[in-house]
C-alpha cells in the first residue's frame, strides 16, 4: 500500500455545526432564508448537492447555477468565523498520531470529501491537520462522490509518479457513502465509526475493514 485517502467530517474532525451555521448564514444573506441543513441533508453528501437540496426543499425551486455559485461563495465567506467560533471542533481519537504515523512510514495522504476544496483546508486549518495531505479529490470537483474519489486517485498517481491500482491506496470514511465511492472507484475502504454509523452498520454497507475510531489498528 502507497497511499491513503481520508473523509474529513466524521472521520478525521467534527466541526461542531460550523459548517451548518456558515450554510445558514450565507442564505439567510442571499435569501433572507432560515436554512437549516441538518434537516435537509444527509451525512456523506457533498457540497454541491447541499446548495441543490437548500434551494429545492427550502427556498421552493430549482436555483440556477450563478444562484448555487454566489450561496457557496457566501458559505465559504462566513466558514472562517463559524469554525473558529465553534466550541464543538474537535478532531477524533488517534488521528495526528496516526496521521504522522503514515507519513513516517512512507505513505502518501490525500483527501476525499464532499466538501469544495477550500472549505476543506478551512476545516483542517484549525487542528493544523493541512500539512499532512498532498493531493485530494474534493466536491469541487464532481457532486458525485466515485467520480471524487476517481479524481483524488488520478492526483496522487501524479503526485507519487506511479499508479495507485491493485490495492495501493485505501479510502477511509465515516458513511456508507464513503464506501460505495471507494468501492465505485475500484479500491478497498476502512469504515470508521467515529459519525453517525456503528461498526456493525459500517461493516454491513460493505467496508472492508470497520473500525471504533482511528486509534485502532489501522489495515494499512
Amino acid at each position: 500500500m502507497r497511499a491513503v485517502l481520508f473523509d474529513i467530517d466524521g472521520t478525521l474532525l467534527v466541526t461542531g455545526g460550523a459548517g451548518a451555521a456558515a450554510w445558514q448564514r450565507g442564505f439567510e444573506e442571499l435569501h433572507g432564508v432560515e436554512a437549516n441543513i441538518d434537516e435537509h441533508t444527509d451525512a456523506g453528501m457533498t457540497d454541491p448537492e447541499i446548495a441543490a437540496i437548500v434551494f429545492r426543499e427550502v427556498i421552493g425551486r430549482e436555483g440556477t447555477q450563478a444562484e448555487r455559485s454566489k450561496a457557496i461563495a457566501a458559505y465559504l465567506r462566513h466558514l472562517p468565523d463559524t469554525v473558529a467560533e465553534s466550541d464543538g471542533y474537535r478532531t477524533m481519537p488517534g488521528v495526528e498520531q496516526l496521521l504522522a504515523k503514515l507519513i513516517e512510514r512512507g505513505m502518501l495522504l490525500g483527501l476525499v470529501t464532499g466538501n469544495i476544496e477550500a472549505a476543506a483546508h478551512i476545516k483542517l486549518a484549525r487542528a493544523r491537520l493541512n500539512r499532512f495531505f498532498s493531493f485530494g479529490g474534493y466536491g469541487s470537483d464532481s457532486a458525485d462522490r466515485t467520480e471524487v474519489t476517481r479524481t483524488a486517485l488520478r492526483r496522487g498517481e501524479l503526485v507519487s509518479g506511479g499508479t495507485l491500482a491493485d490495492g495501493a491506496c485505501i479510502a477511509v470514511g465515516d458513511t456508507p457513502r464513503d464506501i460505495a465511492a471507494g468501492h465505485g472507484a475500484g479500491i478497498g475502504v476502512a469504515g470508521v465509526a467515529t459519525g453517525s454509523y456503528s461498526v456493525d452498520q459500517l461493516r454491513a454497507a460493505g467496508a472492508d475493514w470497520a473500525l471504533e475510531d482511528l486509534s485502532a489498528t489501522f489495515p494499512a
